[in-house]
């Protein structure tokens, strides 16, 4: 069915996008790059059995060691006034909390003992004791579950497939360490993908017993090795990749058969295999050629919820719900009309009800999904979800919008929230953050488009503000009401800008029809809701200063700046390109991920080169004149650095004011938080210099 959408807000009234926080004593001051870097961030909410308590990880920045560092904290939801709890403290950090099937201890992920293994951590009473290791093997576990019957342990290694034991990848590796011969001779792709020259190994899933204190006992045994793939899949691939069944007995798990074909597939296919070995992989959705992901069984075990794409080779495809009976095999969609792509899935504690997210219109929202009927209900409101967590009809998530990172909060189904976490309200009680609103406007093809804007924390009444107008990457994504560590209008408001951000065609949250409608048309509808939105913007708002605007952008926002400076070079007075494609045939042949390119162009570039060639940047370099700060990470093998190179040098050529900022240690996002400082201020030094003097 579809869901009618409640009615979106003229203007989000947020107290902390207004007022200084109430007790401060500072004056009222802009939000800074520097605050950007510092802040703490929640993740991985944890619901204990009994839904009484919650244990979460918080990332803080240590600027010394330029780097994160996470730990554990723990709320119980049983308080009047929940008060955070610190679990661990270590100058190691710990990652992935799950807790014991009795409640009686979290398990987690740390590097503490030299290299990333299974901790056990009892919190009987309310109060932490000692973490206990669980696993010590020769290799890194990269992620884990324990069964729901407390018996056995899931973790991911990597390791050469054809070694008999951990032991054998180990010396192999070891021995790479003292070879003086460095080359790398392949025979298929992938040779590299995101920063990671393959070394040969795979990502398999590997199950252990548990003895009674929650240790491994025995030898890991391999699950997926027999498969020619990874689990979980690389680069970003996690645990809810896979699952234990609620007797602990059986595992499903995503993998894609790499053969000579993974760059160009999608092919994601689920598989069940016996928690304690003995059997191969089954195949559950062999018949599905595209992807297929994120198996999660009920409550009773007889029904598998699943996410499924329906065109192969096309990433950003709408996720399907889908519901497979385990004992026939026989499969059907949830909610088949409604237009949204789910991302995560839990099951209610009754087994009637899904809770899914999704992004909608602009927000990142959780619904239930009742099983019986497809009936879709939305259980929060404005906002970005990300984790989160059901035990019983308690959920607890994270949750962030323009003027706050995420935040954990609890609710009962059907309830009111309660915010469980305020951190950085010290660290940021000066801090006016802009105040921000949404609209729509009529955009290419005169078909609804929506986008943001915010003022300068500073904005008076009748005064015109300078416009940073940011483009989102993807291009199948969305900037909405949400929060990010590294494209953060806030830091654009906080240094006396307005910014203006719109959701284009392509954007995702709109419908899928609305997400299909950029490929093939990189150049074309895009840009013209860029055009439309822009001077919509600038109609409705009147603090906004068209004639002192610079447009900025990543990844596909990056190309779009190559192709505005070829297509609208009179718009702007500078132009801001992080990572961007500045030639479509050097994009196709060189980018790892070859679906991704053969879909948006509708086929490999020697099969359809004419289709590569339409929205080509290059082609339209005689008509650039607009100055362009160039920006680029070395280790990014999705957008490669003979792009920016090519780029800058097509600038210096031309005598257009211009400069290149490579950072040899990032790939396609900067995240040292140094090089974070760097990039934000050598971006808003550019600015100043164009739109300030």
């Amino acid at each position: 069915m579809n869901l009618r959408l409640p009615s979106l807000p003229r203007l989000i009234p947020i107290a902390a996008a207004t007022l200084v926080a109430a007790g401060a004593t500072a004056a009222p001051r802009g939000f800074t790059v520097e605050d950007l870097v510092n802040m703490e961030r929640v993740g991985s909410p944890a619901v204990s059995p009994d839904a009484s308590r919650v244990v979460y990880t918080v990332r803080s920045t240590d600027m010394n060691k330029n780097r994160g560092h996470t730990e554990l904290w723990m709320v119980d939801l049983r308080a009047a006034n929940p008060a955070p709890q610190r679990l661990t403290d270590h100058s190691a950090s710990s990652t992935e909390p799950e807790w014991s099937a009795s409640g009686d201890a979290v398990y987690f992920l740390s590097t503490r003992s030299g290299s990333s293994q299974v901790w056990r951590l009892p919190v009987a009473g309310g109060k932490a004791g000692e973490p206990v290791k669980v696993t010590d093997l020769p290799l890194d576990v990269e992620s884990f579950r324990v069964a729901p019957s407390g018996d056995r342990v899931a973790m991911s290694l990597s390791v050469f497939r054809d070694c008999a034991d951990l032991a054998c990848t180990r010396t192999r590796l070891d021995a790479k360490e003292k070879d003086k011969a460095t080359g790398k001779l392949y025979d298929r792709l992938f040779v590299r993908h995101w920063d990671t020259w393959n070394d040969g190994r795979n990502n398999v899933l590997f199950s252990a017993p548990l003895d009674a204190g929650g240790k491994v006992r025995g030898a890991p045994l391999s699950l997926s090795g027999s498969l020619d793939g990874d689990v979980p899949s690389k680069p970003f691939g996690d645990r809810e990749e896979f699952r234990f069944s609620p007797d602990g007995k059986s595992i499903v798990f995503a993998a894609r058969i790499a053969g000579k074909t993974e760059a160009w597939s999608t092919n994601f296919d689920l598989y069940t295999v016996p928690a304690a070995g003995g059997a191969a992989p089954r195949n559950l959705t062999a018949d599905n050629p595209a992807w297929d992901t994120k198996g999660v069984y009920s409550p009773d075990g007889r029904t598998l919820a699943y996410l499924a794409m329906a065109r192969p080779g096309f990433e950003a495809d709408r996720y399907q719900v889908m519901l497979m009976d385990v004992a026939t095999g026989q499969k059907r969609k949830l909610a088949a009309d409604w237009d949204r792509s789910a991302g995560s899935l839990q099951w209610r504690a009754d087994g009637k009800a899904l809770v899914v997210d999704a992004e909608d219109v602009g927000q990142h929202r959780l619904f239930s999904i009742d099983v019986a009927t497809g009936k879709v209900t939305p259980l929060t409101d404005k906002g970005a979800v990300g984790a989160f967590d059901l035990r019983g009809d308690t959920l607890v998530y994270t949750q962030a919008n323009l003027a706050s990172g995420a935040q954990l909060f609890s609710m009962k189904l059907g309830g009111q929230p309660t915010q469980l976490t305020k951190l950085n309200a010290e660290r940021l009680a000066d801090v006016r953050f802009g105040q921000y609103e949404q609209f729509s406007f009529a955009g290419a093809n005169g078909e609804t488009v929506y986008g943001h804007v915010m003022k300068p924390w500073n904005a008076e009444p009748g005064k015109k503000y300078p416009i940073a107008f940011i483009v989102h990457g993807g291009p199948q994504g969305s900037f909405g009401n949400s929060w990010s560590y590294r494209w953060n209008p806030q830091v654009y408001a906080g240094a006396g800008y307005a910014a203006v951000f719109i959701d284009f065609h392509g954007s995702t949250g709109y419908g899928q029809k609305f997400t299909d409608s950029i490929s093939g048309d990189w150049g074309g509808k895009p840009l013209v809701d860029l055009q439309k939105g822009l001077d919509a913007a600038v109609k409705k708002f009147p603090w906004l200063d068209r004639e002192r605007s610079c447009a900025l952008g990543a990844s596909y926002g990056g190309y779009m700046m190559n192709w505005i400076a070829g297509n609208w070079n009179d718009g702007f007075r500078c132009l801001v390109n992080h990572d961007g494609v500045f030639d479509s045939r050097g994009m196709a042949y060189s980018t790892e991920e070859q679906w991704f390119t053969d879909w948006e162009n509708g086929g490999a570039y020697f099969a359809v080169p004419n289709n590569h060639e339409r929205f080509n940047p290059v082609h339209h370099v005689n008509k650039w004149k607009t100055p362009m700060l160039v920006i680029q990470g070395d280790l990014d093998f999705r957008i490669p650095t003979a792009q920016a190179l090519s780029t800058f040098t097509v600038l210096q050529r031309k005598g257009i004011d211009s400069q290149l900022l490579v950072f040899p240690d990032e790939n396609h996002w900067v995240l040292k938080p140094a090089n974070s400082l760097q990039w934000h201020h050598t971006v808003i030094n550019w600015l100043d210099r164009y739109l300030k003097r």
